[in-house]
């Protein structure tokens, strides 16, 4: 159970007679690092179960809508369940459950079943959605409300650096088996094609089973250390705006802002992550760079690397510069750089791409920070409708996939450009709230 702010001076301290919240905040990093580094993790089993399967792009790409479909599905009760049971314990309890869906990795290997994959994708989601309920408002509540989208920027950084790492490791031990063309397969006999299967399949049991031991050790440390109790409904600053707005409404889902801001998540995951789950086989094909699997998917960490630069350098620079300008210019670049690489070929359409990572980075902190801004004691609620927007993530790539099925891989790309022109409205525009502009005018 959740301790009170005053026994939890192990973890925090104060200074000149203000909290300070970095030690908490430190431990807190460890989440974003371990779920960006298993979110990201699929960018390199889709390649690698589409050709052990011999799945086309629409039928892979249930991959990201298994996964991402459990934001839509348990971010609500996620919400419910942390204002029931306190940030902390939320954490333990979304850390065991991402630690099951790693285990059952094993059987679905075994049993070379793409429906268990799936499974085990949804119920390993769910553990991280969890965590992303109680971890997100958190880090933001966590300080002084005018640097909530700054702070959330820099833990946001180390999620970064978890997705930068996996493809590079994933790389190394899911994809160094060389997958065998169409024709080969054909010239195996039965008992050859299962082992073969077998052998492939095989090759994520050992990444994932480590990944459920380390996330299982996680949720005992934080079992049994201190954090600060904070609540939702005990803040009372906006990020903007020394003043709440949470009286005026009796619901989160009545505040423009935030069902904007939860449009914006939507199309910002469901962009990012459809850019991600084809950079391997974009980057294989003949037209862009024509490297093998095992070499692209080591290229996506240029991807996932330049988000987590981004991130550090946003952190600096939203405390100067206004989170929705910055939110604005960058995803008016993302919109650029996608027209660049759908206009080109060779190495232009494969560095713009993968460029377009580094001005993703300050996108979702930025968004989810603006959304929740005012909300007060509906903070708890805002959080568990932004995570529901997630579902962007298994929507859009699933959409893509069939215009790559039908009209090429490079063309495709047109579906990100449309989601970003959303987010730089958002983020010039559809962010201010009525509330706040009025109080600006008095």
């Amino acid at each position: 159970m959740d301790i009170s702010s005053t026994s939890a001076n192990a973890i925090s301290t104060t200074i000149n007679g203000e909290k300070n919240y970095t030690p908490a905040l430190t431990i807190l990093t460890s989440l974003f690092f371990m779920w960006g580094f298993i979110t990201c993790l699929n960018d390199i089993l889709i390649p690698h179960l589409k050709a052990i399967f011999s799945l086309n792009y629409t039928q892979v790409m249930l991959i990201q809508f298994s996964f991402f479909t459990a934001y839509a599905v348990v971010s609500l009760p996620a919400g419910m369940l942390v204002e029931k049971i306190g940030y902390k314990n939320g954490i333990v309890f979304g850390l065991i459950t991402a630690g099951v869906g790693c285990l059952l990795f094993y059987p679905a290997a075994e049993y070379q079943s793409y429906g268990i994959f799936l499974v085990a994708l949804f119920i390993l989601a769910s553990g991280i959605t969890i965590l992303q309920v109680a971890a997100n408002p958190y880090v933001a509540i966590l300080g002084k409300p005018e640097t909530a989208s700054s702070r959330l920027n820099l833990t946001q950084a180390f999620n970064s650096l978890g997705t930068t790492i996996a493809p590079y490791f994933g790389s190394l031990l899911i994809l160094s088996v060389a997958v065998k063309t169409a024709e080969e397969l054909k010239s195996l006999n039965m008992e050859e094609l299962n082992a073969y299967k077998l052998a492939q399949a095989s090759a994520v049991q050992v990444p994932y089973l480590g990944l459920a031991a380390l996330l299982l050790l996680i949720a005992a440390v934080f079992a049994f250390i201190k954090l600060p109790k904070i609540e939702g409904g005990n803040v009372e600053g906006a990020i903007d705006l020394n003043s709440s707005y949470d009286h005026y409404h009796q619901s989160a889902w009545k505040y423009r802002h935030l069902i904007l801001g939860a449009i914006g998540i939507f199309v910002y995951v469901g962009a990012e992550v459809s850019i991600g789950s084809f950079l391997v086989n974009y980057i294989g094909q003949p037209f862009i760079a024509g490297l093998p699997e095992s070499q692209a998917g080591k290229l996506v960490s240029f991807y996932w690397g330049g988000a987590m630069v981004g991130r550090f350098i946003g952190s600096a620079v939203q405390r100067k510069i206004k989170p929705g300008s910055v939110l604005g210019f960058n995803a008016f670049m993302a919109v650029v750089l996608v027209i660049v690489s759908m206009a080109t070929f060779g190495k232009i359409a494969m560095w713009s791409i993968l460029a377009v990572g580094f001005f993703n980075s300050i996108m979702f902190p930025t968004i989810f920070t603006l959304a929740i801004d005012g909300l007060g004691k509906h903070t708890g609620q805002a959080s568990g409708i932004l995570c529901m927007s997630i579902v962007g993530g298994a929507l859009i790539p699933v959409l893509q996939g069939y215009f790559a099925d039908n009209i090429g891989i490079h063309h495709a790309f047109f579906l990100p450009i449309i989601c970003y022109l959303y987010i730089a409205y958002y983020g010039f525009k559809g962010h201010k709230h009525e509330y706040q502009l009025a109080a600006i005018s008095k």
